[in-house]
């Protein structure tokens, strides 16, 4: 019996178009997942204004106060610890006070004539700007090490400069498994690796640059 090759064309046909949809498919979603819109969407950052102009003010990356705000409080700007800690940021209303008179007596026009940051601290504009004035006192304290500031912000600044006195901890990255506090170890790692992100995303922005 003679072999009847046409009827074999239109499933060959069916099957190459099939690939080439998929292959199409493939390629598209490749470009999307490669695209910085893909990303923004995944990973957006909330109160972008705020966050440029008040980290740009005490000269500190706004990506990494966002990235801290991220962590503390996913941008939820109504967030309240069980140990009192309020808004984005996350500040102890003690400390938001402290460093509000801090703030104040470097003259400093923001927030000049907030009289009690304890009602205050769940707006945005108000949390983001004092506790970027707390992150870079914490870099300018650690003499710009980044990893022992952001370490501090959690822990507090004198709890990690015995680390470091001790030896107990170097205040480097790389080595976040000595810190001895569970919390502060896990807070640091989740920053940076938010920081990582945030600057392949938006660092080349110019809104994002520290400036």
């Amino acid at each position: 019996m003679a072999y009847n090759s046409t009827k074999r064309m239109p499933r060959i046909i069916f099957v190459r178009r099939r690939f080439l949809v998929s292959l199409l498919l493939l390629i598209s979603v490749f470009a999307i997942i490669s695209s910085n819109t893909f990303w923004r969407w995944m990973y957006p950052i909330s109160y972008q204004t705020t966050i440029q102009q008040s980290a740009r003010a005490v000269s500190v990356d706004p990506l990494l106060v966002a990235s801290i705000i991220r962590v503390e409080s996913k941008f939820n700007k109504n967030d309240v610890s069980d140990v009192g800690a309020v808004g984005l940021m996350q500040l102890l209303p003690s400390t938001a006070s402290w460093a509000l008179q801090k703030m104040n007596q470097q003259n400093m026009a923001l927030l000049r004539n907030t009289a009690d940051s304890s009602h205050s601290l769940a707006n945005p504009s108000v949390n983001i700007a004092i506790g970027s004035w707390y992150v870079a006192y914490l870099i300018q304290r650690f003499h710009g090490n980044l990893v022992a500031a952001v370490a501090a912000y959690n822990a507090g600044p004198r709890r990690v400069e015995t680390w470091l006195e001790q030896g107990v901890w170097n205040g480097q990255l790389n080595t976040i498994l000595n810190i001895p506090v569970g919390e502060t170890r896990h807070f640091v790692d989740r920053v940076f690796y938010n920081y990582r992100l945030y600057q392949h995303i938006y660092g080349s922005f110019p809104e994002w640059q520290k400036g």
